[in-house]
């Protein structure tokens, strides 16, 4: 019973859905209907990604580049810099959530070598940036984030139509996140002395002194995972079925990198499949369908971030999805309300982890900076729809 409860706490939103699902049972009785709900095909791209990222990140891709960056960079304001973007541009590939679970605890260890001024200054403006950033980045393609691949798919949509309709968000979003981190250093008006400390500080940061130094890249793995990755982009585009790439993926894991496959994230496999069936047996609710349809006529967006506040964003495309098909409008909606909360999107909640594991006392700071910041973005993203 213990380790239930346990299990409970530590997989919030899978146990959710879970009870959902089970709960709805008693109102639609299980038929053959019930396979109809599951997006198999969004589930099995989801798989590969995730297989693919985790081998990606066992043999050091990520490190690497981001070290190589880093190596090249001198200053304060030049190393909280990259380490932002490199969330904002790697999440668009990798995902938000192994975006920060990569770069956090980098920027954690870079900031330990920062003058003790500078890291107070700007150990939790950085990593609430590289949170924004991740969120914001991940938006621009279908693969960035889950509930982007789920609704790409159930729109039926092409890349390039993708790109057009997130491009401007995401455009905007940098021009803030740049702003955000130079403003304080625009404002401030240093004597020599205290720009040559900032320079220095920035100078502090050594490849071979962070924790496991450079990693020896396996070549013939990352060609494997690249080969894979690209099989799976074109299943992503549909140009092959998703079975394809699905196959190869576990295939390759099976025999080659069992190690791998216990890193993927099946928790969120199974957070899918239990909303699909709740979402399915809710439509085949007369009464509940046609309410929830004229709720939302005309106010998806908005729906959308509203939900994404109190159940996340991911949550909230499965369950928005079932009940309208203006899915453009939920690929808005669902990545500008993955601002706001601190569970507006679950990939929030690793860099607070991060950052209470770091130092307990800052938990009040990080989130009261978090608030601020994601409320302005989120603020100025709605504005620019709303024009």
């Amino acid at each position: 019973m213990k380790s239930m409860i346990q299990f409970c706490k530590k997989e919030a939103v899978l146990s959710i859905a879970v009870v959902l699902a089970l709960l709805s049972v008693f109102f639609v009785r299980p038929d053959a209907g019930y396979l109809a709900y599951i997006d198999f095909r969004t589930l099995g791209i989801l798989f590969c990604l995730m297989t693919i990222v985790a081998g990606l990140q066992q043999i050091g891709v990520f490190d690497r580049m981001a070290k190589g960056l880093l190596a090249h960079v001198a200053g304060v304001c030049g190393i909280v810099t990259i380490l932002v973007l490199l969330c904002f541009f790697l999440s668009m590939l990798i995902t938000n959530d192994v975006a920060l679970i990569t770069f956090v605890p980098l920027a954690l260890i870079i900031m330990k070598q920062f003058s003790e001024a500078d890291r107070k200054k700007w150990m939790l403006k950085c990593v609430v940036m590289q949170t924004v950033a991740a969120n914001l980045g991940s938006m621009l393609t279908p693969i960035g984030n889950p509930q982007n691949l789920y609704l790409y798919g159930r729109a039926g949509m092409n890349i390039s139509s993708f790109f057009r309709l997130m491009l401007p968000y995401s455009l905007i979003s940098l021009a803030l996140l740049l702003l955000w981190i130079w403003l304080p250093f625009l404002m401030q008006r240093e004597s020599a002395e205290e720009r040559q400390d900032n320079t220095e500080s920035g100078k502090v940061w050594k490849p071979e002194e962070t924790s496991g130094g450079w990693m020896a890249t396996d070549t013939k793995a990352l060609m494997a995972w690249g080969m894979l990755f690209g099989i799976s982009l074109l299943a992503v585009g549909r140009i092959l079925v998703w079975q394809i790439p699905f196959v190869l993926v576990l295939l390759y894991g099976l025999i080659w990198k069992r190690e791998i496959l216990r890193k993927v994230d099946y928790s969120l496999l199974g957070t899918f499949t239990a909303l699909f069936i709740f979402i399915g047996n809710l439509g085949r609710i007369p009464a509940f369908s046609s309410f929830l349809q004229r709720a939302m006529q005309g106010r998806e967006v908005l729906t959308a971030v509203f939900a994404s506040q109190v159940m996340s964003n991911v949550p909230a495309a499965i369950l928005l999805s079932g009940f309208t098909d203006q899915y453009q409008a939920l690929i808005i909606g669902t990545n500008l309300g993955g601002l706001g909360t601190l569970i507006a999107s679950m990939a929030s909640l690793i860099s607070f982890k991060y950052m209470v594991r770091e130092d307990g006392t800052l938990r009040g700071s990080y989130l009261a900076e978090f608030t601020v910041a994601n409320l302005v973005f989120l603020a100025v993203l709605l504005g620019v729809w709303w024009i």
